[in-house]
Order: structure tokens, then C-alpha cells, then sequence
């Protein structure tokens, strides 16, 4: 008997959900007879790549963990006293096993539909409440992508509250972190803001062109200064303040709202969570109440549900800056909702106690430090510090030779262009550390160290009496009755069943790309070798990460067919806005400076006009045909129009409305003619790898985002990666760095605050192209059309597919059209909730076309879910018809009152005119696997009206939670 051998353990069909047998099963509903044919009829001849993607051949799990082992060994852990807003840190062990490696948190998706993500968001709502409590203001949001662009958010935003007409300066001060001031100064150019850098004692701030200020607290070099005297000045100037500042010294210093400031920026980094080269980490935005209609990103409010029990949601929707489009001020549109959920539960964890000596004991090992190195002579130059020392050398000789014998020692300091050796220390430091580095000093400087050091048993606080907290923070009970393991863990379990995530169903939300990320993907994440690495540490210690990058870049550039990358960019929405920035330096090269029109397709994404208009552009919305194409004729029309001045244009392919146009080349043809360039929005990329790509249609930019097309899970609303691929002519123009050299000739300044934004993550998408190869990559793309169009396939007769290609063929997604039950009182938003009963999250609502559906089930799920999830939805379409045909009461009825509780479904008297059975257990799957959404529908207006952002008091606390989102308004960048 002969037996043939070939792989047993592919990725591949790890990966994509159909085998063999369901994709002929699938193709016979379809109506084709082969795979190559769906995809022959679905995108356009003319734009197939020419050939097969060169990448490297696929590998196993197992030879993929094995050879990325050898990548990330060659990264070396150094002991890290940088500081500048990265500090080494302890994530427990008990958070890092049930949230950060554990799929019930990191594949949920943006808490849109709030009856089934009250988990992350209670889990919010700690988070804003340890930012409000600790900052000493009234209102937080949900995080931001990194502190540098918190801070730009903030002098955004105060820039377009100013009352002072004209004001266009901002001064900074020169001791705030020296990345998050590159970052200032790339978001203020394009808006006309003039940046005025300057030591915070001596400015003038009588200037009438002045509208705000910031300022670092404490220094980026470690002094404390007191505020107070500052802010009350540039208050009687009218300018507003913004304070930059480390999370856990709010523990011990005054706090920057009782010091008067307007808005409160950083980075919860601190909080439990790891280096990683840069990110990604929470950010986070505090401000006054009166500012809470412009404050930039999410807010989670508390409202109340259908029963009237507390719920918690996503609080003034209507504000949201993608919602705006080009009348926002910020373009973001997502959180760092993992990251924030980390440091949130940090706190939840440690409690205000443990926080506080924490802090208490960095400060002491500081102190500690000063002293023994006073005793080897050396001058230290902070008068008031936390955890910060600054020492100064005679020679710069000297400084060197600190530099070399500290290496050697695998020690990290920071080093000033005077001679001066900056040394932060944190939360891991002990006794012996401050001997290692007294030891240092010692050598360099021919001393001998005294004895033993030993860190003393109480520390006096020698600041000034205004910096020294006396306020009270995190007196809410959640922060103070989860400090055993034990009542942690059960917390934490509590809140993930309250969640649906990938782990319980699909999540076929268009635009969105809630695909499989695999455990194997994952696994390298929380390795040391990835983790504990120091963005500003010399390059030489980072080899394995810059084997990475490069690799990374090669694969891009191959699949996108452009010849440069940039991994800067964290979040979908600021790879949109580098794209532009790269477009608005090509022409200003050229001294094309009037160019400044953004042709934008009235589909887009509401990020498109919101990032053009950050990027200093004028936008100028095509118009869309009845079959949802971009109208060439208009298109053509404007762009000869405004061709003298025109920029770009910014398109999204396949269209936003799930077809490939077949014009897309004449399209980018027409805007090369009439001097543009054309930026690619790359939120459908997953429907292109392989079969084509942007440069075969004509694009010079595209923006990627990783958390969808290359498989870093969403997280229930970030992190994200969003790299930008380029012509070769762009190039030159990618972002670039202040700190560390990012190797680009003619870059513009920074859009994020680490080199290369949310380093940690980006081994995620490394894995799955390593481990899809080419020719996965490829079938991936070719299977997402495939379970796209079986959808289409099996709900058609159902529900009306708004937008197909000229043969009747869907991309990767489809929209539904639900318009036609408003007759009968049926609005989509019923038919979103009625899904939760089911087991199901709701496609996107209402995006890009009010009244609908959008789907995407991506190329990971299996026929069987696929089933379930058309079953549902013909079962929901037989309950509309009911109401319909008078069958089911127009108001009193299962759609209306969906989703349904456990309490709603075990309540004594059932006075409903549909039966318990009907309302929970719509089908014999949810009789078996039930998911219960832990509250009603959740009432949004009300929220509004009486808005809670913080935990409420212990009367309050109930094991309750809420949410609603009116419509989902479109993908998450």
C-alpha cells in the first residue's frame, strides 16, 4: 500500500474557514462552477495582477515560533533608566493571562452595540475614572492613540475654542518630551499654528497672537515645577493650558486641575504595561466639563436600559469627529480600548494604596541614588524631582565614557548634548540596582562607592508644600475590593461574560474585517524580548526588531506594489493623515503650495475629510451614481475645474460600497492628468491582496490597516497599525523622528510619538504573512469573495443587496437594504438588536448608506457559522413579515423589544404578545449556546441628558450595564 506524503499542519486552512467540500457546496449555491470563475466575474480583468506575490514560502506554526525566537533573540534587554515617557513596568500576571492573551477581550469589537459590550465598557469607565480622579478634572475619554498626539489633540481643539480672533501661536515649553513636541509641530504646520518653544519661567505670554500653552509636569529632564503662578497668567491673557504628565507621581504631586489647567495629556504606559519598542499604550485626554461637545475621541457615559437598570454606552455619539467629517477637528475615530483596559484594571488591581507607594518607593530608590552618588562628588542639577535625576559631567569626554561603561553593564541612560546623564527610575528598581549604577559613576569617575546600599524605611517629601497632594483619589469601591488574585480574577471573568467577542460568533461587519487571530499570531506578543525594549535605546540593541521592520516593509511593498513603507503610523485614521502629509510635501517640494483640493468621494469614510482637512487641505465631495460607483462625469469635472490647485484624490477600492469599479484606472489616470496624486484608503485591502493592488489601479499612497487585513485583533476598539506604502517619487517624504533616525531623506516630522508607532504588536502580521506565504495570502482574499457572495447567494430573495459589479457579483462585503420595513415601523437598529438573540453582533448599521446593513464575514468563517448567521437573518425577516401582515403587533413585538435578558425572559408575569420561547431562543443553536445580553435596549438620549463618565457611588454599583448605539456610524480606524 502506498501512502503520499505532504503537509499535515498547513496555517493556510487554519486560517480560512471552508474546506474543500463546503467551497463546492458554496460555489453550487453561488450559481459558478469554479472559484476562478466567482473571482473572474468579480474583479475586473484589467486590474489582476499580472503575477503570483514573491514572498516567502509559507511556514508552520511550530518552524514560524521557532525561527521568530531566533529573530527576537537578537534584541537585547538592557536595563532601561531613559524615562522621556517610557518606563519600565509590572504587568500582573493575572491580567496579562485573562485579558491581554485571552481572545473573550481581544477580538470583541467597538462597543457600537452596547447591550453586549458592557464589559469593556465598565471596564472604560475605570479606566476615564483613574484619569479624572488622578489629573484632578472633570471629564476623560476613553483613551487616545499616544501621548504625542494627545497633546496635538489638545492644542487642536483649544485652538478652535479660542476667543482671541487671529491667535495662531501656541507656545510650548522646551522641557516637554522632546517626541511629543515633533508631533506638536507636524499637526500645527498645515493648520497655520506657529509653535513658539520656550523656557515656561521667562515667556511672554501678553502676546495677542498667544491662544495656549503646554507644559511637562514633571520636565521631560525630571524637575517638578509649580504651575500654578503660570496658568494664572496665561489665564489673564486668555490662553488656555495644557499639562502633559506622568499618571503614577499624580499619586504624590498636586494634581494639574487643582493647579488650574484647562486639559490634562499622557501616556498610561506606566500602568502595567510593557515598553514595547514604542506601543502600543494608552493615551489619555482630561479637560474641563465645558468641554466635553470637542473633547477628541470616545467618551463612555452611564445611561439606563429598557427596565430603567444602569447601562453603560458610548456617550455623545453625535460628537464623534468621523461623524463631522470635514467640519471635525481631530480625525480620530478609535481608542487604544485594550490598552486602556490594561491600565484601567492596573489600577483596579493595586488599588490607590499600592499606587501610591509604588510611586512612594520610586521616589525613595531616587533619593536614594541622589545621595550616593553626592557621595562620589557627582552634581546632580534637579532641585525638586520624582523619579528623575540629571547629572551633570565636566566633559562631554566623561559623559562617553558613562555612556560605555553603563553598556557594558547593560544599562540604558539619557544623554544630553551638554554633558548632562539623565536617570529615570521606576517600578522594578531595587537596592541593587542603584548599586549598579552608583558603580558606573564609581569606575568612570576613579571613586569608590561606599558599602551597601540599602534603600531606608521612610522617606520625607522635601517639595515645595503647593506640590505635595493632599486630595484624595480612587475612593470608588471598584478600585479598592479587588486586591486579592482571587476576587481579581472573578472581576474580570464577570466583565468578559458580559462581551461578545469572536470567541462566541462571527462579526460580519463591513468595512470592519473581524477575521481569525490565531493563537500562534499572538503568542510572540508578551515575550520579553519583544516587550521589554526602550524606544529611544540605541539601535544596535534592536537588531531583532529592525529584521522585523524590514522584512515587514519588503511584504508590504510586494503586496501594496509600492517601493517604500512606513510602520509609523498607529491607527488606520493617522495613516490617512500621513498619506496626505507625504502628498502636501511632494508638491510644497515642487513649490506647489496652492495645491490644496481634495476631490473625496460623498461615500467616503467620514475620516477622508476629516484627515484632508488636518493636513490643510480643502475638500471637494464627487458625487455617486444610483448604482453607488463614484460619478466619473463629476469627477472629471472637478478635477479639471480645479486642477491649478488640486492635490489628490481619496478613494477607497473596492468601494465603500463592497463593488469593484470598474473605472478605478481611468479614475486615477484623470487626476495624474490634472497634476493630483491619488491616495488609496486601504480599509478593503483584504479584497485585493493577491488578485490586485494599488499600485495596478493607479494609487501613489495607501494607507494599511494591520487590525484588519493583516490580522491584530481589533480589541474591542484598538490598538491598531495603520502603515502607509508609497511611489517611489513619495518616498522620500515618509514620516520621520526626532529621537531615533528612521532613515527617510526629506521626511516630514512625526505622527506618532515612537519611531515606529505600536512596534509591539506589528509581530501579529509579521506571523501571518510568514505563516499564509503568497499563495495563502491569496486564497485568503479569494475566500473572503467567496463567503461574501454566499451570503449574497442565500439572503437575496430576503433582503434587497443595494450595490453589486456589472455581473451581479459582490467584493468582500454587501449591503442590505432594509429601508422598506420603516413601513411597517421596522427600523434597522431593531433588526441590530433582534441579531443579539440570535448570538450575533450586528453588521454595520446604517454606513455607508442610512437604513442598511453592511456584511462582511471575512474568509475565516466556516460555512456552518455562515449558515447560522443567513438562518438568523431569513428568521428575522419572517419576524418583520409578521408585523407586515398584522400578524405581530406594530409595537409590541420580538424586534421591537430586542434583545431580551434573562431577567426580561424569567419575570414573573410575561405580558408580552409573543411567547419567553420566541423571545430567547429563537433557534435550536441559542438552546444550546445561549449568549444573554446582560441588559436591555439601552435609552442613549438619556444618557446625554444626565451624562456620567466616571464610576458612580456604591448605591449605584449594581451588577448592571447598558448601551445603544442609535446607528453604528461606520468602521473603526
Amino acid at each position: 500500500m502506498l501512502l503520499k506524503t505532504k503537509p499535515a499542519d498547513v496555517f493556510v486552512d487554519r486560517h480560512n474557514g471552508p474546506d474543500a467540500a463546503a467551497v463546492a457546496d458554496m460555489l453550487r449555491t453561488i450559481g459558478v462552477d469554479s472559484l476562478d470563475q466567482l473571482i473572474d466575474e468579480t474583479v475586473p480583468a484589467a486590474i489582476r495582477l499580472k503575477r503570483e506575490l514573491n514572498l516567502p514560502t509559507a511556514l508552520t506554526e511550530r518552524a514560524f515560533l521557532a525561527k521568530f525566537k531566533q529573530i527576537a533573540g537578537q534584541n537585547r534587554i538592557f536595563k532601561n533608566y531613559i524615562g522621556l515617557g517610557y518606563h519600565d513596568t509590572q504587568m500582573p500576571a493575572v491580567i496579562q493571562r485573562n485579558i491581554l492573551e485571552n481572545p473573550g477581550w481581544y477580538t470583541a469589537y467597538t462597543p457600537y452595540q452596547a447591550e453586549i459590550a458592557q464589559g469593556r465598557l465598565e471596564a472604560l469607565i475605570n479606566f476615564q475614572t483613574v484619569i479624572i480622579d488622578l489629573t484632578g478634572l472633570e471629564i476623560a475619554n476613553a483613551s487616545l492613540l499616544d501621548e504625542g498626539t494627545a497633546a496635538a489633540e489638545a492644542m487642536h481643539m483649544f485652538h478652535s475654542q479660542s476667543k482671541k480672533k487671529n491667535a495662531t501661536k501656541f507656545f510650548v515649553s522646551d522641557l516637554v518630551l522632546p517626541q511629543t513636541i515633533d508631533v506638536l509641530r507636524t499637526r500645527a504646520t498645515p493648520l497655520g499654528i506657529e509653535l513658539v518653544v520656550g523656557d515656561h519661567r521667562t515667556a511672554d505670554l501678553s502676546d495677542e497672537a498667544l491662544f495656549g500653552a503646554i507644559l511637562q509636569y514633571p520636565a521631560a529632564d525630571g524637575q517638578v515645577f509649580d504651575y500654578q503662578d503660570f496658568i494664572k497668567e496665561a489665564h489673564g491673557h486668555n490662553l488656555f493650558v495644557v499639562v502633559a504628565t506622568d499618571l503614577l507621581s499624580l499619586t504624590l504631586l498636586t494634581s494639574p486641575g487643582e493647579m488650574g489647567a484647562d486639559a490634562c495629556v499622557g501616556n498610561s504606559q506606566r500602568f502595567g504595561v510593557p515598553m514595547g519598542y514604542g506601543g502600543p499604550h494608552a493615551g489619555f485626554f482630561a479637560t474641563k466639563d465645558a468641554f466635553k461637545r470637542v473633547i477628541p475621541g470616545r467618551i463612555i457615559g452611564q445611561s439606563v436600559d429598557a427596565a430603567g437598570n444602569k447601562a453603560y454606552r458610548m456617550a455623545l455619539q453625535t460628537r464623534e469627529q468621523h461623524i463631522r467629517r470635514e467640519k471635525a477637528t481631530s480625525n480620530i475615530c478609535t481608542a487604544q480600548v485594550l490598552l486602556s483596559v490594561l491600565a484601567g484594571m492596573y489600577a483596579v488591581y493595586h488599588g490607590p494604596q499600592r499606587l501610591k507607594q509604588f510611586a512612594t518607593n520610586i521616589h525613595a530608590h531616587t533619593q536614594l541614588l541622589e545621595k550616593q552618588l553626592a557621595s562620589l562628588g557627582a552634581e546632580q542639577t534637579n532641585e525638586a524631582y520624582f523619579d528623575t535625576l540629571n547629572i551633570r559631567l565636566e566633559s562631554a569626554e566623561l559623559q562617553q565614557a558613562v555612556k560605555r561603561e553603563a553598556e557594558a553593564a547593560g544599562i540604558n541612560f539619557r544623554y544630553f548634548d551638554d554633558a548632562r546623564v539623565g536617570i529615570s527610575l521606576h517600578q522594578n528598581t531595587e537596592a541593587s540596582d542603584v548599586a549598579e549604577i552608583v558603580a558606573v559613576f564609581a569606575k568612570v569617575l576613579g571613586k569608590t562607592a561606599s558599602g551597601s546600599v540599602e534603600l531606608p524605611e521612610e522617606v520625607e517629601l522635601t517639595w515645595p508644600a503647593g506640590l505635595v497632594r493632599e486630595s484624595e483619589y480612587l475612593t470608588h469601591p471598584v478600585f479598592n475590593m479587588h486586591h486579592s488574585e482571587h476576587e481579581m480574577l472573578r472581576y474580570m471573568k464577570q466583565l468578559e461574560n458580559k462581551d461578545l467577542s469572536l470567541a462566541h460568533s462571527m462579526i460580519a461587519l463591513g468595512s470592519c474585517t473581524m477575521k481569525l487571530n490565531a493563537t500562534a499570531e499572538m503568542i510572540p506578543v508578551t515575550w520579553p524580548e519583544i516587550g521589554s525594549l526602550h524606544p529611544f535605546a540605541p539601535r544596535e540593541q534592536a537588531k531583532g526588531y529592525t529584521q522585523i521592520f524590514n522584512d515587514l516593509e519588503a511584504w508590504l511593498c510586494e503586496v501594496t506594489g509600492f517601493a517604500a513603507v512606513s510602520l509609523q503610523p498607529n491607527s488606520g485614521a493617522q495613516g490617512e493623515y500621513a498619506g496626505l502629509l507625504v502628498i502636501r510635501a511632494y508638491h510644497e517640494s515642487r513649490g506647489d503650495l496652492h495645491r490644496n483640493i481634495a476631490l473625496i468621494p460623498a461615500s467616503a469614510h467620514g475620516t477622508n475629510p476629516a484627515s484632508a482637512v488636518m493636513a490643510g487641505m480643502q475638500v471637494v465631495v464627487v458625487k455617486s451614481t444610483e448604482d453607488g460607483n463614484i460619478d466619473v462625469a463629476d469627477l472629471k469635472q472637478k478635477a479639471e475645474q480645479h486642477a491649478a490647485n488640486l492635490s489628490c484624490l481619496m478613494v477607497t477600492y473596492p468601494s465603500t460600497h463592497g463593488v469593484y469599479e470598474e473605472t478605478i484606472i481611468d479614475i486615477c489616470q484623470t487626476i495624474h492628468q490634472h497634476g493630483g496624486r491619488v491616495y488609496m484608503d486601504g480599509a478593503n485591502m483584504n479584497a485585493q491582496v493577491g488578485l490586485t493592488s494599488p499600485a495596478t489601479i493607479g494609487a501613489d499612497v495607501c494607507h494599511l490597516n494591520l487590525h484588519k487585513t493583516f490580522c491584530i485583533p481589533h480589541g474591542g476598539g484598538g490598538p491598531g497599525v495603520g502603515p502607509i506604502g508609497v511611489v517611489a517619487d513619495l518616498a522620500p517624504y515618509l514620516p520621520g523622528h526626532v529621537v531615533i533616525e528612521v532613515g527617510h531623506e526629506k521626511a516630514t516630522g512625526a505622527v506618532s510619538a515612537a519611531p515606529w508607532g505600536s512596534a509591539s504588536i506589528l509581530p501579529i502580521s509579521y506571523a501571518y504573512i510568514s505563516m499564509m506565504g503568497g499563495e495563502g495570502l491569496k486564497a485568503a482574499t479569494q475566500t473572503a469573495i467567496l463567503n461574501a457572495n454566499y451570503i449574497k447567494a442565500r439572503l437575496e430573495e430576503h433582503y434587497p443587496v443595494l450595490y453589486t459589479g456589472s455581473k451581479g457579483r459582490c467584493a468582500h462585503e454587501m449591503i442590505l437594504d432594509c429601508r422598506q420595513f420603516k413601513k411597517a415601523g421596522i427600523e434597522v437598529e431593531d433588526i441590530a438588536k433582534r441579531l443579539m438573540d440570535y448570538g450575533f453582533h450586528a453588521p454595520t448599521v446604517s454606513f455607508p448608506v442610512a437604513g442598511t446593513l453592511m456584511i462582511e464575514p471575512t474568509e475565516s468563517e466556516s460555512k456552518e457559522e455562515l449558515d447560522r448567521f443567513c438562518e438568523a437573518m431569513i428568521s428575522i425577516r419572517k419576524e418583520i413579515r409578521d408585523v407586515e401582515e398584522g400578524r405581530a403587533d406594530a409595537k409590541e413585538n420580538v424586534l421591537k423589544h430586542a434583545p431580551h435578558t434573562a431577567a426580561t425572559a424569567l419575570t414573573h408575569e410575561w405580558t408580552r404578545p409573543y411567547s419567553r420561547e420566541q423571545a430567547v431562543y429563537p433557534t435550536e443553536y441559542t438552546r444550546s449556546a445561549k449568549f444573554w445580553p446582560s441588559v436591555s435596549r439601552i435609552d442613549s438620549a438619556y444618557g446625554d441628558r444626565n451624562l456620567i463618565c466616571s464610576c458612580t457611588p456604591l448605591e449605584d454599583y449594581v451588577d448592571q450595564e447598558e448601551q445603544l448605539v442609535a446607528t453604528d456610524k461606520g468602521p473603526s480606524y
